[in-house]
């Protein structure tokens, strides 16, 4: 028996849909599957940003590591992995996808979005009352939360300790003042 797929067929592979995925990868160019670009622009910009900005920062004459230390290494690393997104998605571009015979543009995972959203909203207006420590394991639970973990106990005791180690790096190693909130026996 023979039928349209199969090798006996007389009709050319574009007919009967055999080699419609090669065609089309041809068909739509350089572009096709790469619009995740973006993201690796975006932070290479923000990179960027944060390399001139610490580079035009008028520091005097701070002793090592200074204030330009921090965001010079955030903004190298930024740029790095900004390099690293771009020939990723440059190696393997994601076409469109389809779901249901339809194609869609774009995936969002807006529940995720609006954990992680929150989370940034809630450490910026909780900020002063809540003190570092209690904002910053507020905020890394929220993200946690938003990419898809399900343990909060976990996540709560993670947290804690994080944001801990950056209060006592930034506190005692840098100096900088961050606010303690009612930890701190204050608001």
């Amino acid at each position: 028996m023979t039928g349209a797929g199969t090798t006996d067929d007389p009709r050319r592979p574009e007919e009967t849909g055999e080699g419609a995925v090669a065609t089309d990868e041809q068909d739509h160019g350089f572009w096709h599957g790469r619009s995740a670009l973006l993201m690796p622009a975006l932070l290479a910009a923000f990179s960027l940003f944060l390399l001139l900005g610490a580079g035009l920062l008028e520091a005097g004459d701070t002793e090592f590591p200074g204030p330009r230390f921090v965001p010079m290494i955030l903004g190298a690393v930024g740029l790095v992995l900004a390099v690293l997104l771009a020939l990723g998605v440059l190696r393997t571009p994601e076409p469109v996808s389809e779901t249901s015979g339809r194609p869609y543009r774009t995936h969002s995972d807006f529940v995720a979005l609006a954990w992680v959203a929150g989370g940034f909203l809630a450490f910026a207006l909780l900020l002063p009352w809540l003190g570092w420590i209690l904002a910053g394991a507020l905020l890394f639970w929220c993200a946690a939360h938003g990419f898809g973990s399900r343990r909060p106990l976990f996540d709560i005791l993670i947290a804690l300790f994080l944001s801990s180690v950056v209060y006592l790096i930034f506190g005692t190693g840098l100096g900088l003042i961050l606010p303690s909130g009612i930890l701190g026996g204050g608001f």
